[in-house]
Formats: structure tokens, C-alpha cells, sequence
């Protein structure tokens, strides 16, 4: 994995984060750590979106990665879609330890086989696991489990309704409370938004394909985190 520190418009530090491999199959295995010092602002993404592809002896591919972010900081988590192939098995898992006064933002898409391409995911696994706490306490637990055949179980309407491409967003810090009802009018019926606290804002975002999530998430990123979004997004 390598990193790229491309100039943005404001004092923030932007990093991009770069595979190497062009993918990840089953065995692999990723480690991340990030922090964001006391007041400072870190925004990390991907150069583009990542895969996941096909395991012929069923082996798991690994992503674990963990974010401090310190007092008064602010951190953007906002990596690209993660794309899985048929066959694919992967387990991911983001902790999130936050400062009383820190801020955080996240979202992580998923793209369910390549619809473009007419791929169908017929058989795989996913197990997706996050865990937010700030000053110790766990404020927000999230899991996601799919295995076996992943089309039949996406197209159940209370799982997908037919969907290919979701995505998880968190916002937590001051004023999440004020974006709730702007939150909701951007996703229209393409998901939904709550607050679980007063600083804590969690939204599900669906959509058919990856173009139509994009449609929802980029101004919705844009007005959570008060600033452009990451270049890379756009290209």
C-alpha cells in the first residue's frame, strides 16, 4: 500500500490510500492504522475503488483498520466503493476511537458484483463489522453479515429490495442534529437517516448501481463535511 498527499483547498492534510496488489483475493491481509492529532483535520480515500476478487479455495480476504482521532480533530473517512466479485469472501472490520470533542465522518459503499457487466454474485461471503466510541464508550456498533448466495439474499426486500450497491454513513460530532432533515431530503427514497444522539447521525444509503449511490453520497458527503470532497471521487 502506498500514499499520496495531493494539495486541497483548505489546511487539511488529504491522503490517498493506494493498493498495490490492484485488488484483494483470498489471504490477503490489510492492516491500517491512522490518527488525527489534536486539532488537526485528516481526510483519507482511495485512488479508486477497491476489489475484492474471486476465492477458488474459499480463503477470506482481511481488511482491519483503525482511526484515532484526537481532540478538537477532525477526520474524513471516505474511501471509495468496494467491489465484490462472484466468489468473493471477504471480512473487514473499522474501529474508531474518538476524543470527547472530536469529529468524524464516514462512509464505506459496497458494490455487489459488476453490474455494468452483468456479473451476478452467486455464491460468496461478507462479514462487516464497525465499532465507534468516543472517550472509551462505544457510541455506535454496526454488522453485516451475507454468505452463500448473495443475489437471492440481496433481492429479499428486507435486505436489498434487488439492490447492488449500498453504503454506510456516520456523522458524529457537534451539529449532527442540524443535518438531519437536509440528510433525508438528499437521500429521498434511497435510503434513510436517524440520529442516535444529538451528535451522532447515521444514514443507509441503496441504490441499483454504483453510479446511482454516487448521485446520493457526493453531496451528501459534501454538506456533512462543509468542504469539497476528495478529488478522486470525481474522476
Amino acid at each position: 500500500m502506498r500514499l499520496m498527499f495531493p494539495r486541497g483547498p483548505g489546511p487539511e492534510l488529504r491522503a490517498v490510500m493506494i493498493n498495490c496488489a490492484g485488488g484483494m483475493t483470498g489471504g490477503d491481509r490489510f492492516e491500517l492504522a491512522a490518527e488525527a492529532g489534536p486539532g488537526t483535520t485528516l481526510s483519507l480515500t482511495t485512488q479508486t475503488a477497491e476489489r475484492v476478487y474471486r476465492s477458488p479455495d474459499k480463503t477470506v480476504a482481511r481488511m482491519s483498520s483503525v482511526l484515532e482521532v484526537g481532540d478538537g480533530a477532525t477526520l474524513h473517512w471516505l474511501p471509495q466503493e468496494t467491489i465484490l466479485f462472484d466468489r468473493s469472501r471477504l471480512e473487514r472490520r473499522l474501529e474508531v476511537n474518538l476524543a470527547p470533542d472530536a469529529t468524524f465522518l464516514m462512509i464505506e459503499p459496497l458494490i455487489f458484483g459488476r453490474h455494468a457487466m452483468g456479473e451476478v454474485l452467486q455464491e460468496g461471503a461478507l462479514k462487516d463489522s464497525l465499532r465507534i466510541r468516543r472517550d472509551g464508550t462505544l457510541i455506535h456498533a454496526d454488522a453485516t453479515r451475507l454468505d452463500g448466495a448473495i443475489a437471492d439474499m440481496l433481492g429479499r426486500a428486507a435486505i436489498a429490495g434487488g439492490a447492488h450497491a449500498v453504503a454506510n454513513l456516520v456523522f458524529a460530532g457537534p451539529g449532527a442534529e442540524a443535518h438531519l432533515d437536509s440528510a433525508r431530503d438528499l437521500i429521498g427514497p434511497h435510503g434513510g437517516a436517524s440520529l442516535k444522539a444529538p451528535d451522532l447521525l447515521v444514514a443507509r444509503l441503496i441504490a441499483p448501481d454504483a453510479k446511482a449511490l454516487r448521485a446520493v453520497a457526493m453531496p451528501l458527503l459534501a454538506a456533512l463535511s462543509g468542504t469539497d470532497i476528495p478529488r478522486t471521487w470525481t474522476l
